[in-house]
């Protein structure tokens, strides 16, 4: 599935530099980071926010997760006023914008949304971005995209952590093993002293 026309249109509408990169399918920022050979931070998660007020885009490298407490600071910096703030079920997604799951393109002026991006974003001269296309990406340069978009721009990321309970498990892992050998131990000790 080639990136649909209307997007295409609307970069060339408004003089964007930008290539098509094309790869094998993918449904994830990681996933396409892993095909492209590109490192996380260059590959742009985007992510549909619902509000009390509305719906926005929501920009931040692959390699972070989002804040919303964070981001439902920074809406209200803004005079937003923001009072609930989640992700929404893909099915809205796809009911509202027409648009397969996943497969939600980074730019929100083709839909009248704001786009909030994340500072970390800056650091990146050139990024890969979704296209509303599975197998194929938009590359371009993060000043271009700032100048298309005019997104806000915020602290709303956090590195994505290790979840607790795998640590949880790795440390019963290690206790159970553990007992294990001392059980062992126990077990030859007493084989030998019954030879004995």
């Amino acid at each position: 599935m080639p990136v649909p026309k209307q997007i295409t249109n609307y970069l060339d509408k408004r003089g964007a530099k930008y290539a098509i990169v094309t790869h094998k399918k993918v449904y994830t920022a990681y996933d396409a980071a892993q095909t492209l050979k590109k490192k996380l931070d260059e590959i742009v998660k985007n992510l549909l926010v619902k509000t009390n007020k509305g719906f926005v885009i929501v920009l931040l490298p692959a390699s972070k997760n989002v804040n919303l407490q964070k981001l439902k600071k920074l809406m209200n910096a803004k005079g937003k006023g923001i009072k609930k703030i989640e992700l929404p079920k893909e099915q809205t997604m796809v009911r509202l914008f027409k648009v397969k799951p996943g497969a939600l393109p980074a730019f929100g002026s083709l839909h009248d949304l704001e786009v909030y991006m994340d500072k970390s974003l800056k650091k990146v001269k050139k990024a890969i971005f979704a296209s509303g296309s599975f197998t194929e990406s938009i590359e371009m340069a993060m000043k271009e995209f700032e100048k298309l978009e005019e997104p806000i721009i915020g602290v709303f990321s956090e590195i994505k952590k290790l979840k607790k309970p795998v640590k949880k498990a790795v440390k019963k892992a290690k206790k159970t093993a553990k007992k294990t050998q001392k059980q062992v131990k126990k077990g030859i000790k007493k084989a030998i002293k019954k030879k004995k």
